[in-house]
């Protein structure tokens, strides 16, 4: 009877011993696991909406941390909701984000560093923050390529260029309506399109539109 119980008792220490490593090792998986479940994408997705339809960009926080940054800020302040695509050069390039339809220019935060120097090339498609002849005097306005304008990257500091920071992933067909209306001169400003190209809203994607960014790795 006492050899039964012996038995007995090493059995169960056994069975706890086992189930105590089976828990631990099961709380070591899910803590391994952890990162990857909550890990997000450091490249946020905003959706540019137009009289004209819709435009996504990927922004590129990784090599253009400071106009990301700026750009998401004024977003959250609904800056850009009602502004006008106030520039459109057919074979260069469609620029927004300052002006309302009256062409009244916003008022904006301080001016940013330029991040020309990212190694992200003005190609078709990807999205450049707007500057004056100062070389760092970029703030709310911004353009999309709508060529490959490789002459407006980083050359020298006499030929600094403009930071690319983004590119559209989807609604390169809207760019290219954009870029394909008629234009006129009002006041000091040229290249004014004469039905106004309005900017609904910026806003950051859902998270199916985020799915989408990781799918597309450029633009063609």
């Amino acid at each position: 009877m006492k050899t039964n119980i012996h038995k007995n008792s090493r059995a169960m220490v056994l069975f706890i011993y086992l189930l105590a490593f089976a828990l631990m090792t099961w709380s070591f998986g899910a803590q391994a696991e952890a990162p990857a479940k909550t890990k997000t994408s450091p490249n946020p997705v905003v959706v540019i909406a137009t009289n004209m339809g819709n435009i996504t960009v990927k922004l590129n926080s990784e090599k253009a941390a400071i106009s990301t940054e700026n750009f998401l800020k004024y977003i959250e302040k609904k800056h850009y909701d009602g502004t006008i695509f106030h520039r459109v050069m057919k074979d260069f390039m469609i620029q927004g984000g300052g002006h309302l339809p009256s062409m009244k220019e916003k008022e904006t935060l301080a001016p940013i560093k330029n991040e020309a120097k990212n190694g992200l090339s003005n190609l078709r498609g990807t999205v450049a923050m707007a500057r004056t002849n100062e070389v760092n005097s970029a703030s709310s306005q911004f353009f999309i390529n709508v060529v490959d304008n490789q002459r407006l990257d980083h050359v020298d500091d006499n030929r600094y260029g403009y930071a690319v920071f983004g590119e559209v992933i989807e609604g390169l067909d809207v760019v290219d309506k954009i870029r394909n209306v008629k234009t006129t001169t009002k006041g000091e400003h040229a290249d004014v399109p004469e039905k106004v190209v309005l900017i609904k809203s910026v806003k950051l994607a859902s998270a199916s539109v985020e799915k989408l960014a990781k799918k597309n790795k450029g633009v063609k």
